[in-house]
């Protein structure tokens, strides 16, 4: 729902030219009167001032990271390791690629419709986050239709560096996903519609009341699914539409902090680009992060021209697979420059 605001216009003063007919002698003018002095406007705080302010919020945040990671639970530590285990082992066994183009993974358009049909068309989760299964549970086209907003989220535990960071690759992916649907998609400090959580797991199960707050009328099994995650997601997302609508207007997304850096990657792109409306993974999809297998860790080229597909001007939000199959095959056989 977008806001109007009115802009309100003070009065200006209407000057008139009274004409007085009167006799006898004009009366003398009045004095004119005494100039006011001018009013210097309030400078405000100065460029050191600011820098000081700034430096001394980010040795807070700081400290206050240092401070929760001591304090955090066995739980929490441990799953440093874990994640940090994990992302090794799937790297040693050639997953986790980060090439755009794989050479051993050419597609055509018949792949790209299939794969299309199976990631924007089907459901991998239904309601409370109950996994669907068999591919996934037919669903519509769904997509945003308002701008996208990303606003990110931190708890205590991550310090001002790793913010930092979080804030430029959410930027620059929001970039990348803009020029790949022609959709306004873009990083905010505040007012988001699509909240990007980074959590620890003691910050995870306490985040019942801030995220009610942040994603008003999130259902309750929903908050619930994010604060009792399985340790093995490391990532998730929810996205909302108003009633039955197939246009989303909120998505929340989950990243753990204890991941390391090329998981929180690979997290940040699936999770991002699904809250875009490829809402379902496919074991068909190659290359594709749309597949539970963990082979490509980044959005790859076949990623970028599903979004393309999704929200070209000739579909839309509702169609179901039978509407939607052979205009989907139109533009995928343009896409790639192929005859029908």
């Amino acid at each position: 729902m977008t806001a109007g605001w009115v802009g309100l216009l003070g009065r200006l003063p209407l000057l008139g030219l009274l004409a007085v007919a009167a006799c006898g002698a004009p009366e003398p003018s009045p004095p004119d009167p005494e100039p006011r002095p001018a009013v210097r406007p309030d400078p405000g705080p100065s460029q050191e001032e600011l820098r000081k302010a700034r430096a001394e919020r980010n040795r807070a945040a700081n400290a206050a990271a240092a401070e929760a990671l001591v304090q955090a639970s066995a739980t929490s530590t441990a799953q440093r390791d874990f994640y940090d285990r994990a992302e090794r082992a799937l790297r040693a066994q050639g997953r986790l690629r980060r090439d755009r183009v794989p050479q051993d993974a050419p597609i055509d358009a018949e792949t790209l419709t299939r794969n299309f049909i199976a990631v924007a068309l089907r459901d991998e989760y239904g309601q409370g986050g109950i996994q669907a299964g068999n591919g996934g549970a037919a669903a519509p086209l769904r997509r945003w239709q308002d701008p996208v907003r990303l606003q990110i989220e931190f708890g205590t535990t991550t310090d001002v560096a790793t913010r930092r960071a979080y804030r430029v690759e959410v930027s620059q992916f929001a970039a990348r996903l803009a020029e790949a649907t022609g959709h306004r998609v873009s990083l905010t400090d505040s007012g988001g519609n699509f909240i990007v959580m980074v959590l620890s797991d003691d910050e995870r199960r306490a985040i019942g009341p801030r995220l009610a707050q942040l994603v008003p009328g999130i259902p309750a099994q929903d908050i619930a699914v994010m604060q009792d995650l399985d340790a093995d997601n490391f990532c998730t997302v929810f996205a909302y539409s108003r009633g039955a609508a197939p246009v989303y207007s909120n998505a929340v997304a989950l990243i753990r902090a204890e991941l390391p850096p090329l998981l929180q990657s690979s997290c940040i792109h699936e999770e991002v680009a699904q809250g875009m409306g490829l809402a379902n993974d496919s074991p068909e999809a190659r290359p594709s992060i749309f597949n539970d297998d963990e082979e490509f860790a980044l959005l790859t080229r076949h990623d970028e021209l599903l979004l393309k597909i999704l929200y070209d001007p000739r579909l839309r939000p509702g169609m179901t697979r039978a509407e939607a199959e052979p205009v989907v095959r139109r533009i995928a056989t343009e896409l790639l420059g192929q005859d029908i």
